[in-house]
């Protein structure tokens, strides 16, 4: 079973100030701390269990987390050692750039904030899919 949406904002930023202040309100509103919030929330409505967590904020904007769920909880000694379990403070030592695998459930969103210096449009766009197997439905979000 599986859910997308994808959320849309349109700027019109005439000056290159207008421009810097909607490009730091959408850094500020949608970077990786805050979409990874979001989605263990989105995880926790759905009953599903985190099994790893990969998520990445874009210089000079723009933002992807990836979650991989489960609908049961696993024995610890199947998780694979890579796997997080959606520990942020181990997802935070790790560094800046970090890589994961999707398996048969996730939760995923990117960001796409864009300037179109011709027309003076900032526009940002937010796709988000979930994707379950089994009993847990996307539909309870």
């Amino acid at each position: 079973k599986a859910l997308s949406f994808n959320i849309y904002d349109v700027s019109y930023a005439q000056s290159e100030e207008e421009r810097q202040r909607y490009i730091s309100y959408i850094d500020e509103a949608y970077n990786a701390d805050r979409l990874t919030q979001i989605l263990t929330d989105v995880a926790e409505i759905i009953g599903a269990n985190i099994l790893n967590i990969a998520r990445q904020d874009y210089d000079p904007q723009g933002a992807s987390v990836d979650i991989l769920i489960a609908e049961q909880a696993f024995p610890h000694e199947r998780i694979d050692a890579s796997c997080n379990l959606g520990d942020i403070a181990a997802l935070k030592s790790r560094g800046d750039e970090i890589l994961g695998h999707l398996d048969k459930s996730h939760v995923t969103v990117h960001t796409y904030p864009e300037y179109h210096p011709d027309n003076a449009i900032a526009t940002f766009r937010v796709d988000i899919d979930i994707s379950t197997c089994g009993e847990i439905t996307p539909l309870d979000t």
